[in-house]
């Protein structure tokens, strides 16, 4: 998974899409994931910090992760 390069994102979920015009809002675990796809951590990097600190199953997250990974897919938030 990789962020577009022009995606603009902050600390608190916005992410806005300059190629677009669309912004969007994420709770405080999608920021987070998003945090780490602009330091280009690998899908196995973020389910082990994510579930590490949130204390989540980790092929639960992955799931998880997934999904929110479609969603940004569809948006043209990813690559």
């Amino acid at each position: 998974m990789k962020l577009k390069k022009n995606i603009a994102t902050s600390g608190e979920g916005f992410i806005f899409n300059p190629g677009t015009g669309d912004s969007f809002s994420t709770n405080e675990i999608g920021a987070e994931i998003i945090t780490l796809l602009k330091e280009e951590k690998s899908v196995a990097e973020i389910t082990q910090l994510i579930s590490g600190k949130y204390d989540v199953d980790a092929s639960q997250f992955e799931n998880d992760l997934d999904d929110f990974a479609a969603q940004l897919k569809d948006y043209s938030i990813l690559e």
